[in-house]
């Protein structure tokens, strides 16, 4: 049977198939933060040199390559923002990220860095305190989350995260998928690994019903209550596990500062401090 269909050369298909493809260019910018959360790429090891050969990383200080005005299409944002340089860094990451997305605890919530924003006397009070010369120090009155400055296509949470979430976000974007986020409670992750349960057992103050899992319940793993470094979970029921550690004992100033830790300025974890911090 006679047929129309076109049959090409193999050499011509091997060389339509090994032309040049643009590589995907990603960018790891660092702002106000302890760097542990790039340590989550530079950790990968294997990973990340496979993942050398599939894009072009043209910003990544820590690791080596420094281009931070370079246009991307993946932006990986560490660190909250602090100081006046930062703010308007922010918005220029953003202008040359077709997608940016926020990493750990500093850069979604404010971090350790917005326990200041607690303070009566902002920032000023604290370098006050602290530097001899504070008048060569900039700081913003409050530190906050990347996501108040511009546009974050997504967010990881975590202290640091770990580079499963990394990698996993990364190639969904790249593949033009929509990212999924495990949506779950640290319970959930505890009782998929069968640990004891530290609250229930042991009677200890623990935070993994309020908090997003992705840590692998780690610390219940060695018999310790979780301190919420993965941030809030989904519709947290802060409240009555605040009145439950008051049952356990703790009087209403240890109850609040279990809110008042790496993640304060989340505003779940906010309202519950406040209104044990100033109990009716």
């Amino acid at each position: 049977m006679a047929t129309t269909e076109r049959v090409l050369p193999i050499s011509a298909l091997d060389r339509f198939n090994a032309r040049a493809q643009p590589r995907p260019r990603i960018a790891v910018h660092k702002f106000s933060s302890c760097d542990g959360c790039q340590l989550a790429f530079l950790n990968a090891g294997e990973a990340l040199l496979q993942l050398a050969q599939r894009v072009d990383l043209v910003h990544f200080a820590e690791a080596g390559p420094v281009d931070p005005e370079a246009p991307v299409d993946l932006a990986f944002v560490e660190g909250s923002i602090s100081t006046p340089e930062e703010a308007e860094r922010i918005r220029r990451v953003r202008a040359n990220s077709r997608y940016l997305v926020s990493i750990g605890a500093c850069a979604t919530s404010g971090g350790l860095q917005a326990l200041r924003n607690f303070n009566a006397d902002g920032a000023v009070g604290w370098t006050e305190a602290i530097y001899a010369q504070p008048e060569f120090i900039q700081s913003l009155g409050s530190a906050t989350p990347v996501a108040e400055h511009v546009k974050v296509d997504l967010e990881l949470w975590g202290c640091p995260v770990n580079a499963r979430q990394v990698f996993q976000a990364l190639r969904q974007l790249l593949f033009g998928v929509a990212p999924v986020v495990d949506k779950d409670k640290l319970c959930v992750e505890c009782k998929r690994q069968q640990h004891v349960c530290v609250l229930v057992a042991k009677g200890e103050p623990c935070m993994g019903p309020v908090t997003h899992t992705g840590c692998g319940a780690l610390c219940p793993a060695f018999g310790r209550d979780c301190y919420a470094c993965f941030g809030p979970a989904e519709n947290p029921n802060t409240a009555a596990l605040a009145c439950r550690f008051e049952g356990l004992g703790l009087v209403p100033e240890a109850v609040a500062r279990r809110f008042h830790f790496i993640n304060s300025h989340a505003p779940s974890f906010r309202a519950e401090w406040l209104k044990w911090q100033e109990p009716e």
